[in-house]
């Protein structure tokens, strides 16, 4: 066996250092095998809950390699939103209630899993202060989340699963919620259906655009993430995304941000924040009447 390895992991929230460090850890982890590793949190004074789905997509890659992972020095508060959203769970923490319903738990799904993805979101989001929307558009809505799963299943072919968790924050008014998979990237798929050669920054600017897709036949990709990132927009939230070195922010402004990470994710990230202040009723264009004049 290997001889034992520390790694830091400071704080991470959900913002383009954020996502650098957890890349920097998957560099760090990428090359090890049969190695007991500790992952040093005394300098972690906050982890967002949501980005234990990278987080955790990025240990379980390291776990496949028969590396056996354990985190210490982890600061009371930071443990608690841990072993309440059951992250630490899996790495032998316990779990504890979540009395006021502020957490979307860890989960990793394996690809065939999509039932239980839809299971798992109506779980997870029931009671959380979601904007008023028409029936219609809360279809089409939890459609495009759905679609997240469905783009991390199809694109991605991942083999070691996907990965999802979130928070709502009460007295921040927003909730966040990421996916994440371990598969081929945005840039790889352009590459492998459409023949296009991009930055993996400008395969995702070319992704999140409404009428581009790389699905083929009857489907019409690319529509549940357009609908999504629109309702973003209006709603004030933030999306982003991240793929191989691309990151990539649509602001709650509307404006974008484009960089590049010191190294690569080893798949997609998606993470979504709606703004829970949003006091706006929304419907569809398609529901407003013509001929109402």
């Amino acid at each position: 066996m290997a001889t034992p390895l520390e790694l830091p992991l400071q704080q991470i929230r959900s913002n383009f250092l954020g996502f650098s460090r957890l890349v920097n850890l998957s560099m760090s982890l990428d090359q090890l095998e049969y190695t007991p590793i500790s992952i040093n949190m005394s300098s972690a004074n906050w982890i967002d809950a949501n980005m234990c789905a990278p987080l955790g997509a990025i240990l379980t890659r390291a776990s496949r390699h028969l590396n056996m992972i354990k985190f210490t020095n982890i600061r009371a508060d930071v443990k608690t939103i841990l072993q309440k959203n059951g992250f630490l769970s899996y790495y032998g923490g316990e779990k504890i209630e979540d009395l006021f319903s502020s957490t979307i738990r860890y989960q990793r799904f394996e690809p065939k899993d999509d039932r239980h993805f839809g299971d798992y979101i109506e779980q997870q989001f029931r009671n959380k202060a979601i904007p008023d929307m028409s029936s219609a558009l809360r279809k089409k809505f939890w459609e495009s989340i759905f679609e997240l799963f469905s783009n991390a299943v199809i694109h991605s072919k991942t083999k070691l699963g996907i990965f999802t968790c979130g928070q709502y924050f009460h007295q921040r008014k927003h909730i966040d919620f990421a996916i994440a998979d371990l598969g081929i990237g945005i840039s790889q798929t352009l590459i492998d259906n459409k023949g296009l050669h991009l930055h993996p920054v400008n395969a995702i600017d070319w992704a999140m655009e409404g009428t581009n897709t790389t699905k083929t036949g009857s489907i019409p990709g690319g529509l549940g993430l357009k609908l999504l990132r629109d309702f973003i927009r209006i709603n004030a939230g933030r999306i982003q995304v991240v793929s191989d070195v691309g990151y990539w922010e649509q602001h709650a402004d509307g404006s974008v941000e484009k960089q590049i990470l010191p190294n690569p994710f080893p798949g997609t990230i998606v993470n979504i924040e709606i703004n829970t202040a949003d006091t706006n009723s929304y419907i569809l264009s398609s529901e407003v009447s013509q001929d109402i004049f």
